[in-house]
């Protein structure tokens, strides 16, 4: 499991030219999903993402969570995250968890999200989605469980 986290200061996600997920300061998260991963592996990554110290504090110094500064959390599936870029030049998704396996524990991922955190928005699980962002700094991190 791999989450691109992204310090912004907005985010939409639109799907055929309409709204369907948006926030304000906070977190851009693109997630890709492997075979193996699984709900206990989400929810250690969740806490991790809500606890992960990238927003400035009074001293300018990364030290808040997204939760410490009550921001969005816009999280969005991207498939293309699991690609063995390794050989040749086109990307191979076989290490990718497969489509419905995938909606099901993303779908499990935003419940357990929402029941944690406030503000959040969502992507459309296999939708051929288009992100606008501030990236907020740039401050891009990959974490990986």
């Amino acid at each position: 499991m791999k989450a691109l986290l992204q310090r912004v200061s907005a985010a939409r996600v639109e799907v055929g030219g309409d709204c369907v997920g948006e926030i304000g300061a906070g977190l851009l998260v693109l997630l890709g999903l492997d075979k193996g991963d699984d709900l206990t592996a989400g929810q250690r990554l969740l806490d991790k993402l809500l606890a992960y110290r990238i927003f400035a504090d009074d001293e300018g110094r990364m030290n808040r969570s997204v939760a410490d500064i009550e921001g969005g959390v816009l999280l969005v599936s991207q498939f293309t995250l699991s690609a063995d870029t390794r050989k040749g030049l086109r990307p191979s998704f076989s290490s990718a968890l497969p489509p419905a396996e995938a909606e099901v524990l993303y779908l499990e991922l935003v419940d357990s999200l929402r029941q944690r955190h406030p503000n959040v928005a969502t992507g459309q699980f296999g939708a051929d989605m288009q992100i606008t962002l501030t990236n907020d700094g740039p401050v891009t991190f990959l974490l990986e469980s």
